[in-house]
C-alpha cells in the first residue's frame, strides 16, 4: 500500500511516499481502509519536534481516521466488513497512524461513524471530540443549568466543547478573536466575548452577576490560563489541554483543576473501550443535529500532508484541517 513516512523529526519535509506492507487483521484489531484523516496540533508537534512519545515515534502519523472496514480480527463482535467507522487509533506510541491507504486499528478505540456526517467530517471530530468529552463530562461533570465558560469558540476543540455543553443543558459563554467573529456566531454559544477587547471581569459581571463560572475548560491554556482561575468562581472547576506553570489560583480559590490528555489510552494501553464509549455517543449527538464539525475550506488529500501541516502551523486555518485518500 501508499503511504506518507517519516524518518526522522524535522520540518514537513521529512514528509515522504513510501511503499508499505498492508497491514493484516490480529485478534481485537480491523483492518480499516482510509477514507479521510485531520491535521491536530499533536500531529504537527510530533512530526517536529521531541516529546515524551518520540522515542517510539511510528512512520505513518495521524491518529483521526474515518474509513471503511476490510477486514476483522478474532474476538472483534462490533462491527462487520463494510462498516463505516471513525477514531483516533494511532500515529503515536509505536502504532502507524492515518496516513496510509489502510490501517490497523485496536476496535475498541472506533465507533459507528456518524450517518449524518460525509468521511471528512467524521475524520474532524474524534480527538476534539474525546477531549471536549472527558473535560466536559468525565472530568467536570457538567450539568443542566451550570454556568460554563469555554475559551476559543472557534478552536478545533473550543468549537465542539460549545457545542457539547449545550447539549448537556449549560449556559454556554465563549471567547472568540474578532477575526472569527461571524464563525464564532455559528457554534450556539449563549453569549459569545470579544477576548481582545472584553476583560475578564467585564465577562464574569455580565454573564454570572459577579459570582463567576461554575465550569471553564480553557482549550487556549498559555498565559490564558490565569483567566481561566480568575473567571471561575470560589469552589469552581477549570480544565485545561495543556499543562500549567504556577498553580496558586488553584489553592486560593479551592478550585477543581483538570488536564485533559486523550492519548493516555493510546500511549499507556489502559481504557481503550472508552473511546469507542465516547465516541458512540459523540455520534448520536451529531446525527441528532446538536453537534457539527467546522471544516476548513480548504482540502488536501493525504499525500498532500505536508501543505496541510504548513497551513496549520501558519495559524491561517478556519476549523479543522481535512485529508482524503
Amino acid at each position: 500500500m501508499k503511504a506518507m513516512i517519516i524518518k526522522e523529526i524535522g520540518s514537513t519535509d521529512v514528509f515522504q511516499l513510501a511503499e508499505k506492507a498492508k497491514p493484516v487483521a490480529k485478534p481485537g484489531h480491523m483492518v480499516v481502509e482510509v477514507k479521510a484523516s485531520s491535521v491536530n496540533p499533536i500531529d504537527t508537534m510530533l512530526r517536529s519536534v521531541e516529546l515524551p512519545w518520540s522515542n517510539n515515534l511510528p512512520e505513518v502519523l495521524h491518529g483521526d481516521v474515518a474509513g471503511i472496514v476490510t477486514e476483522i480480527g478474532t474476538d472483534v463482535t462490533d462491527f462487520n466488513v463494510g462498516d463505516e467507522v471513525y477514531g483516533m487509533a494511532g500515529g503515536v506510541n509505536g502504532v502507524d497512524g492515518a496516513l496510509a491507504e489502510f490501517m490497523l486499528v485496536d476496535a475498541r478505540l472506533m465507533a459507528q461513524k456518524p450517518k449524518t456526517l460525509t468521511m471528512k467530517q467524521a475524520a474532524a471530530l474524534p480527538l476534539v471530540a474525546i477531549t471536549s468529552y472527558e473535560a466536559l463530562v468525565e472530568k467536570m461533570n457538567v450539568q443542566p443549568g451550570d454556568n460554563v465558560l469555554v475559551h476559543g469558540a472557534t478552536g478545533g476543540v473550543g468549537h465542539i466543547a460549545v457545542q457539547l455543553a449545550k447539549a448537556l443543558g449549560a449556559n454556554v459563554t465563549s471567547t472568540y478573536s474578532p477575526a472569527n467573529e461571524a464563525l464564532a456566531k455559528t457554534v450556539g454559544a449563549d453569549n459569545l466575548v470579544d477576548y481582545t477587547s472584553e476583560s475578564v471581569s467585564d465577562y464574569v459581571r455580565a454573564y454570572t452577576d459577579g459570582v463567576g463560572f461554575d465550569k471553564v475548560f480553557d482549550t487556549v491554556a498559555g498565559d490564558n490560563i490565569e483567566k481561566s482561575f480568575e473567571a471561575a468562581k470560589f469552589n469552581g472547576h477549570v480544565a485545561t489541554i495543556l499543562p500549567i506553570a504556577d498553580p496558586l489560583q488553584i489553592a486560593l480559590k479551592s478550585l477543581s483543576f483538570h488536564s485533559i490528555l486523550m492519548l493516555i489510552p493510546l500511549c499507556h494501553g489502559i481504557n481503550h473501550s472508552s473511546h469507542g464509549r465516547i465516541l458512540t455517543e459523540i455520534a448520536a449527538l451529531v446525527d441528532a443535529g446538536k453537534i457539527i464539525p467546522i471544516l476548513d475550506e480548504r482540502s488536501f488529500s493525504i499525500w498532500e500532508v505536508a501543505k496541510a501541516h504548513d497551513l496549520l502551523t501558519s495559524g491561517k486555518a478556519v476549523g479543522k484541517i481535512t485529508l482524503t485518500a
